[in-house]
């Protein structure tokens, strides 16, 4: 089952723990080869007031996408370099996404899954093809998958810039279980 546009409707952090264990797939257009990885990592960036959010800034042209309706895909590089991909959640006007940092391979992925970047280029998810893109289309969308046994609650990383109190936030959900979190 595709997960419908209302699992997306909450707080980044609902989303974000409840992530885990879902399976990201990317079908190609051009050959149909479906490629899809199940979900072990994922980090929430709530608000506008989270000093770790892209949005903590307004809507920028770069973050104007958090601003928008849930489901829908949110691509950017970081250092220019590696795609990045995050799920947008909450209500529309409320600046909230999850960044999908890491996954175990399933089916047809081309490169390592651990790690943001990497499992962008294990998919094929670009920015100029997938940023805004609803989730649940032909092409990209999460399906249902079981829980992991345990989910675990950890600092997000690499947010130290944010100051202690947003760096501290238990806002990165990983499955305790998985040998594919990003190092």
């Amino acid at each position: 089952m595709i997960l419908p546009a209302d699992f997306f409707r909450r707080p980044a952090p609902e989303v974000a723990r409840d992530l885990v264990g879902k399976v990201l797939v990317r079908i190609d257009g051009r050959s149909g080869l479906r490629r899809a990885a199940r979900l072990v990592e994922l980090e929430a960036y709530h608000g506008a007031r989270d000093r770790a959010s892209h949005a903590r800034g307004g809507p920028t042209p770069r973050a104007a996408i958090m601003y928008g309706p849930p489901g829908v895909a949110y691509v950017y590089l970081i250092y220019g370099l590696s795609h990045c991909l995050n799920v947008v959640t909450g209500e529309p006007g409320e600046p909230s996404a999850v960044l999908v940092r890491a996954a175990e391979p399933l089916t047809g992925c081309l490169h390592s899954t651990r790690g943001p970047g990497n499992l962008c280029r294990a998919l094929d998810v670009t920015r100029a093809r997938h940023d805004g893109m609803v989730l649940g289309g032909a092409e990209l969308f999460i399906e249902d998958g079981p829980p992991p046994a345990r989910v675990a609650a950890t600092a997000r990383i690499n947010v130290a810039f944010a100051g202690p109190t947003w760096a501290r936030r238990r806002w990165r959900f990983v499955d305790a279980g998985s040998a594919f979190l990003s190092r």
